[in-house]
């Protein structure tokens, strides 16, 4: 019969089609899986630990700590927690943010480590707390004073200070 023929076999030409098909539904799939792993991304669940720069100053005759949020993204204290250590000796007692009259602490700290400002803490604003005789190491003149700050789990910064 020659090629042309009326009578030969229509399956020559099946097998573009399914291959145009499969790759067809390959990229569907691809784009799909993209578009998810965006929406993810989207949620926030690939969110990172906030950019932030702070400063700390140390006062040994009144045993406060200041803390100057001077640059980068705002922290809400509320997911915040600080590390203390004295010398490389964590204090006994860490400070729960926000806090009034925790363990360890004198009084009220200010600014945002206080529950009854703003639990945005914002460049420019300083926050002091006051540790107390009881916590332990106590500050002394001239020890060194480590401040982590820790964000959702995630060290945001180490804040080294020399008290005076």
């Amino acid at each position: 019969m020659p090629a042309d023929s009326p009578l030969e076999s229509p399956t020559r030409a099946v097998a573009p089609i399914i291959g145009v098909l499969a790759l067809l539904a390959i990229t569907v799939a691809l784009a799909a899986t993209i578009a998810v792993g965006m929406g993810f991304a989207g949620d926030g669940l690939l969110e990172s630990s906030p950019n932030a720069a702070f400063g700390l100053e140390a006062d040994a005759d009144r045993s406060e700590l200041t803390l100057e949020h001077v640059g980068g993204d705002s922290i809400t204290v509320t997911d915040l927690e600080l590390q203390i250590a004295v010398n490389g000796d964590r204090l006994e007692h860490q400070p729960p943010v926000p806090f009034v009259g925790a363990n360890g602490y004198r009084g009220a700290p200010s600014g945002p480590f206080n529950p009854e400002t703003d639990p945005e803490w914002q460049v420019g604003e300083t926050a002091t707390l006051r540790v107390a005789g009881t916590n332990d190491p106590t500050i002394r003149s001239g020890d060194t004073v480590l401040v982590t700050v820790v964000v959702d789990d995630t060290t945001v910064t180490r804040l080294e200070a020399t008290a005076n």
